[in-house]
């Protein structure tokens, strides 16, 4: 087969199974999925900081010996 005999099986393969959203949703849909991760990541900055004081209590054998 040849590229010239794909093209029209693409096509007429387009024409029977439309796309159930129009083109431009499907990078919104992307962009907005990566933006929610990249929050999420966000969200988790600097986690380990800020409970670092809490191993410095009296009685906790976890913490650094001094």
């Amino acid at each position: 087969m040849t590229l010239s005999s794909l093209v029209p099986l693409v096509i007429a393969a387009e024409a029977a199974n439309p796309l159930p959203v129009p083109n431009f949703v499907f990078p919104l849909i992307a962009a907005s999925v990566f933006t929610l991760l990249g929050f999420v990541a966000w969200s988790y900055r600097d986690v380990a900081n800020r409970h670092a004081g809490k191993s410095m209590r009296g009685g906790d054998h976890h913490g650094p010996s001094v």
